[in-house]
């Protein structure tokens, strides 16, 4: 029996755990998920300090002439106290001294006898940088599930942490299955076609951050596709395409059943993609998508990105919609959940013209998609859809409706 958008995204959810853990250097932990909370064992700012090239001062001095005696760099210690009538000229980064209330620009001030003089009206505590202000000792700074970008070993590295626990990367196996599929690389006859499938699978799932490793194309077989699978279970996820519909030749779902597969759902209520199924052998999780090229495309966007998100730990794993608008009128057939790729154009959604199952184009030209309810049948001109960026990852820590309703 066929399962719902909804119930199939749950299920995934509910069967796959993170991977394994393990230390990494920070410089190798970039675009992995932590698995552990950080917290700041120190102040950033460890200490006040200048925000700007000038001169410590008094806020009762202003307007007046002061003599400056002393001049202070980054990194030097200074145990002297600031006096009233004095200023201490400062370098940016530099501890303020005892008794400063504010700091002036070099260019806010003007030589005088034996020192500066001071602008009017000064104001307490400007250019000053505080203990603390930025990170607090004791502070959760990150925390088990965040992805690790640039900006978040920054704040890693301004706390002196050189390793950190981290989600191993999904290791995904792909192969296809198909006496009529070669790949890129070799010749072609009059009644074979070039596979496109694993190489989509291939460069998405690596986008994603996964660990990937081709198997190959398997003969149409059961002994054959045996074969691959068998080669693939050390990976967390198998993707493959083809062979799961109902036609005499397709055996991959009756070879994954020679290895105690267990299912966890076999059909998909949806357009594109019904013949979608997913299970596990194992630890080894198996996805199997359709065979037509779009179909395959579209629901690896949604199926096999929502299982490589839940498998690397990442707190955000759920996908996020953007709300858009249709650029123009659009009709469809009521009765399937479908999915429609498109262009967003940052204001709009405009609908490909043309697509079909078998089809690779469309979604080259495009950088997102709309799940459209089943009861639907048209959307007006400017009517709200929710769409689902393929161009670049939009994942949120809670579960969104992923579906447009006219």
């Amino acid at each position: 029996m066929a399962v719902t958008v909804e119930e199939a995204l749950e299920l995934i959810y509910k069967n796959i755990s993170p991977t394994l853990i393990k230390i990494l250097p920070i410089e190798q932990a970039l675009s992995l998920v932590l698995a552990q909370d950080i917290i700041a064992t120190h102040n950033l700012p460890p200490f006040d300090n200048s925000a700007m090239d000038g001169y410590a001062v008094k806020i009762a001095d202003g307007g007046t002439c002061v003599k400056v005696e002393h001049t202070i760099f980054a990194g030097d210690y200074f145990e002297g106290e600031l006096q009233h009538q004095e200023a201490i000229k400062i370098m940016t980064g530099a501890k303020i001294p005892l008794g400063t209330q504010s700091v002036i620009p070099i260019e806010e001030v003007t030589p005088c006898e034996d020192g500066v003089l001071l602008p009017p009206n000064l104001v307490m505590s400007k250019h000053i940088r505080f203990c603390g202000e930025d990170i607090k000792n004791g502070e959760v700074i990150l925390k088990s599930g965040d992805k690790l970008g640039a900006h978040q070993i920054t704040l890693l590295a301004s706390q002196g942490i050189s390793h950190v626990k981290v989600y191993k990367k999904p290791k995904v196996a792909l192969f296809a299955s198909g006496n009529e599929l070669k790949m890129h690389f070799e010749k072609i006859d009059s009644v074979q076609i070039y596979n496109t499938n694993t190489p989509t699978f291939l460069a998405r799932a690596n986008e994603l951050g996964c660990e990937v490793e081709f198997i190959g194309t398997a003969n149409d077989t059961i002994e054959d596709i045996k074969i691959y699978i068998k080669s693939a279970l050390d990976a967390d996820l198998i993707i493959t395409s083809g062979g799961v519909s109902v036609g005499d030749a397709d055996f991959t779902k009756e070879a994954f059943e020679a290895f105690e597969y267990t299912n966890i759902f076999d059909k998909v209520e949806i357009k594109p993609g019904k013949p979608t199924n997913f299970g596990k052998i194992g630890k080894t999780f198996i996805l199997n998508l359709p065979g037509n090229p779009l179909a395959a495309a579209l629901n690896f966007e949604l199926f096999a990105q929502s299982i490589i998100l839940a498998l690397s730990g990442d707190s955000s794993k759920y996908l996020n919609v953007i709300s858009s608008k249709m650029k123009a009128d659009y009709k469809i057939k009521a009765g399937k959940r479908s999915l429609i790729p498109g262009y967003f154009d940052g204001e709009f959604f405009i609908a490909c013209d043309k697509f079909a199952p078998g089809m690779v184009s469309p979604l080259a030209n495009s950088n997102a998609y709309i799940i459209i309810d089943e009861a639907c049948t048209t959307f007006p001109c400017e009517n709200c859809v929710k769409i689902i960026p393929t161009r670049f990852s939009f994942t949120s820590q809670n579960k969104v409706d992923l579906v447009s309703k006219s």
